[in-house]
């Protein structure tokens, strides 16, 4: 005959759930695992993102000073400044020059006029053969000598087009031009060429 041993109190197990190891009550290994999966998952999707935008960002380059902002071809073929109302286009040097040309007065505008020419639009500035000067783009290559040395007008800091017909190319004796002077000076009896050209062989307007 077998023997029977009594069970007491001490060898009653109570129902429940039972905690697992290195886990929450309530929570097996796979469940801990997910949530673990999903916020790596969350922070690989953010910095994708941020990638993401730093890329654009670096491609596109970064938005312009002054947003809004439009050049335009003047009714001469040069540079301009498109007003507000995407009709008026004024030349580059009526910009912040103390005037309101464009209907709104947005070529005064003070984001554009507070530290000129740090503060102006790319397009509309051109530089000299001395770094610390500029002129305004429209003032490139118009057969005056906007920077004082010629750079604007000649090689090899600026490359421009053969004098235009109302020009006659020769070296000029005055500041004010470079290797083309108006063809209205021509045989006016005053030398404007060196080579005393506008006076002997200029045809004259």
């Amino acid at each position: 005959m077998n023997k029977v041993f009594p069970q007491g109190e001490n060898d009653y197990t109570a129902a429940g759930p039972k905690a697992h190891p290195g886990g929450e009550a309530g929570c097996g290994p796979l469940c801990c695992s997910c949530r673990r999966a999903c916020l790596s998952a969350s922070l690989l999707f953010l910095l994708a993102t941020l990638a993401a935008l730093i890329a654009l960002v670096t491609i596109l380059g970064l938005p312009s000073r002054t947003p809004g902002v439009q050049a335009c071809i003047t009714l001469t073929n040069r540079t301009g400044f498109l007003c507000h109302d995407q009709r008026s286009c004024i030349p580059a040097s009526g910009v912040c020059d103390g005037v309101r040309t464009c209907t709104h007065g947005e070529d005064e505008d003070e984001s554009l006029c507070r530290d000129v020419p740090q503060s102006l639009p790319r397009f509309l500035v051109a530089h000299c053969g001395d770094p610390a000067s500029w002129i305004y783009s429209d003032q490139k290559c118009d057969g005056t000598n906007n920077c004082g040395d010629c750079s604007d007008e000649l090689s090899p800091v600026t490359v421009c087009p053969p004098c235009g017909p109302g020009w006659w190319h020769c070296p000029s004796t005055f500041f004010k031009y470079c290797d083309c002077i108006p063809r209205r000076l021509c045989r006016d009896h005053v030398q404007h060429c060196s080579d005393w050209s506008d006076e002997y062989a200029c045809p004259g307007p």
